[in-house]
Order: structure tokens, then C-alpha cells, then sequence
């Protein structure tokens, strides 16, 4: 099939274009009104984009509080939404009201960072602070409905590791088992079941691909 995605005509159940572009990282987005309140919620229109200095972005669907909260104060933080945090982190995604704190809500304690005065999940394998730099409205076809879609790009400013997913010196991201968001309501998990290692291919003399070696353990 081959559909227009303006029109979209694709004459299926559902949108599958989420579907085809997964798995995504899920941004669990903690931020914190001027007046106080606390934000929790999951976004899977979320990566990392740049690491010299380091990067990230989310998207939002409409101005929503996380976006109020991030334009007030200038910052927020990430935590990595692991397999054993799906209920908690499923809870935090129920459309509230900015009175509602989520990490209450989800059953979550809600941790300052070191660099940034959002809190994070503490219960967390990992989390970033960020402070925001841009907001970027998208075009949107959508517009008369009033619907807009909003670019959050923030600098990692510090980054909380649990040391329990630390080994050899590496995040340990089989044993923390970081939640991925897939097509329509479905979920998957990154472990060691599912990953495997591989080293970069060099060019040889000849203009061919070298044999590819084993990973000598540095990141090059």
C-alpha cells in the first residue's frame, strides 16, 4: 500500500505511521509550576539529539502543563521508565488538571535534582536535568481545530545514575530494562534477550568492507 499522509487515506483501523517508527524512548517528563505544583508524565515523541554538549527533545500534543511548567521555570528532568515502573508510569499519563501532582497520583516519591529544581522519579534506573532551551511550534495541519504541536528542546545539565546499573564502567541498560513505546497501545522492553553488540565496519584499502571485529570496549 502507499497512502497520502496529509489525507490519510490509508483506509485502516488506525494511524500505523507510530507503528512503523518504533520502538521510542519514552520521556518521562517531571517539571514544576512557578506556584509550586508538581508534574509528572510519559512522552514517546522523545530522543536524545546531540551529546558535545548534550541534548534532548520531547514533543506535546497541545500546550500542556509539562510545556506551561518548562517555559515558566527553564527547566525539567527525564527518568528512564523501566519495566518494573510500567504501572507507575502508565498511571502518570491520566489527563489531569495542573493542581494534580502525578508522582503522588502513581504511587512515585519525587526526588530534586542536583543541577535543576524539577523533581525526578527517584525510583528511577537513571534521569536527566534539563534546562529548557527552545520551544518550537510545528506547523499542523489540524490548526482550525485548535490543536498544535509543541518542541521542547532542553541541555542536559546532570545526569543521576542508580550505581546498581553501573558494570565494567558502562549503564547497564539489560538489567535496567528500560520500557519502549511501540505502535497503538502496545509496549516493549530492552534487555538482554533482545540486544547484542557489534563493532563499526572499517574500509579497506581496496574500497571493500574489513571483516568486522570483535568490540575491543572502546567507544570510538
Amino acid at each position: 500500500m502507499h497512502y497520502d499522509t496529509i489525507k490519510n487515506n490509508h483506509n485502516l483501523p488506525h494511524d500505523p505511521f507510530k507503528a512503523i517508527v518504533a520502538p521510542r524512548p519514552i520521556g518521562w517528563i517531571g517539571s514544576c509550576s512557578k506556584a509550586g505544583n508538581y508534574n509528572l508524565a510519559p512522552y514517546s515523541y522523545f530522543n536524545a539529539i546531540a551529546d558535545r554538549p548534550h541534548y534532548v527533545m520531547f514533543s506535546s500534543v497541545d500546550i500542556k502543563d509539562s510545556v506551561k511548567n518548562i517555559e515558566e521555570t527553564g527547566e525539567f528532568t527525564v527518568s528512564i521508565a523501566t519495566e518494573e515502573l510500567f504501572d507507575h508510569m502508565n498511571g502518570s499519563s491520566v489527563p489531569a488538571g495542573p493542581e494534580v501532582d502525578e508522582f503522588k497520583l502513581a504511587g512515585l516519591n519525587p526526588k530534586i535534582g542536583n543541577f535543576v529544581s524539577a523533581p525526578f522519579v527517584s525510583e528511577a534506573a537513571a534521569a536527566l536535568e534539563c534546562k529548557h532551551w527552545k520551544t518550537v511550534d510545528l506547523p499542523n495541519v489540524d490548526r482550525d481545530k485548535g490543536t498544535g504541536n509543541y518542541v521542547i528542546f532542553g541541555q542536559v545539565v546532570g545526569i543521576y545514575i542508580n550505581d546498581k546499573f553501573i558494570k565494567d564502567g558502562l549503564f547497564n541498560a539489560s538489567a535496567a530494562r528500560p520500557l519502549v513505546r511501540l505502535g497503538y497501545m502496545d509496549y516493549g522492553v530492552v534487555g538482554s534477550e533482545n540486544t547484542f553488540t557489534k563493532n563499526r565496519p572499517k574500509l579497506g584499502k581496496d574500497g571493500k568492507l574489513e571483516p568486522v571485529k570483535e568490540w575491543d570496549g572502546i567507544y570510538r
